[in-house]
């Protein structure tokens, strides 16, 4: 039986990306990551330390549909464009624990 997976990308926004790319995480990241079955999408922000300044992560029910998602047209558009707006980028995908994971 396939185990419940969670997605975790960190991240640093890019300087003057700024605007555009808050605007970009409301109106279309989020939803979209929610319209391919991504569930519990949670997002951190780093306000003091020495670390990315974004945490984003969801989760899956199995690891194959985590790895439809990873593979679709449309994940490979959302990272293109979050690309242009962030340095630093890592994705990393585990076994959904429950809690905060890194």
């Amino acid at each position: 039986m396939s185990k419940p997976q969670k997605l975790i990308l960190n991240w640093n926004i890019r300087a003057g990306a700024e605007s555009e790319y808050f605007e970009f995480m409301v109106t279309e990241f989020i939803p979209a990551i929610r319209q391919l079955g991504i569930v519990d999408p949670q997002v951190w922000y780093t306000a003091y330390g020495e670390c990315e300044q974004i945490q984003v992560s969801g989760i899956t029910e199995t690891s194959e549909h985590m790895g439809y998602i990873l593979d679709s047209q449309e994940w490979r558009q959302l990272r293109s464009r979050l690309d242009e707006l962030v340095d630093d980028l890592e994705q990393r995908v585990v076994r959904a624990t429950g809690g905060f994971q890194i």
